[in-house]
């Protein structure tokens, strides 16, 4: 089972009143951003099963709300990707080949270290959520840039009331 032809932005039939090019470049986007999700998602579950130390049981908890929090976000931007005419790629398979994070180390299991590894990787997909945001109103995709609206696709604070300083 080849996907190596697959179109990675298969089309189906829309009325949404954005240009075919701009629907192309917003699918492949929300996809990236998709693969993105779907991995930090894995990832901060990867590290509420892992967690060891004298912090074990709440971050224990953190992750495992944070990993919830993030199922809304995924089927936002997996529902957005149909809307506009195209195929989500949300296997896990596809996840694993498009996405942009780093690889959550097995030897990171001690509380701040893996607390540390969790932050990064939000704040690189909040980055990089930020920067789709802003393409996304560049085309004139409303819907998906804003994320105000009552179902927010690309949202700018995918975890309210948790901050996470930036890297040293």
């Amino acid at each position: 089972m080849s996907t190596a032809t697959e179109s990675r932005t298969t089309k189906f039939s829309t009325r949404i009143d954005i240009d075919a090019s701009g629907r192309e470049e917003l699918i492949g986007l929300l996809n990236q951003q998709l693969a993105d999700l779907i991995d930090l998602r894995s990832q901060i579950k990867q590290a509420h099963w892992n967690v060891r130390g004298p912090r074990f049981f709440p971050l224990h908890e953190l992750f495992d709300e944070l990993a919830a929090g993030l199922l809304e976000p995924i089927d936002n931007v997996a529902e957005r990707v149909g809307i506009l005419g195209g195929l989500a790629r949300g296997t896990v398979r596809m996840s694993a080949s498009n996405t942009r994070l780093t690889d959550f180390s097995e030897s990171r299991t001690q509380g701040l270290d893996v607390t540390d590894a969790v932050a990064d990787r939000i704040a690189y997909v909040a980055e990089k959520t930020r920067q789709a945001i802003d393409r996304a109103a560049d085309i004139g995709d409303e819907t998906t840039a804003d994320p105000e609206t009552p179902s927010p696709v690309l949202p700018k604070r995918p975890f309210p009331g948790l901050d996470f300083p930036p890297p040293h």
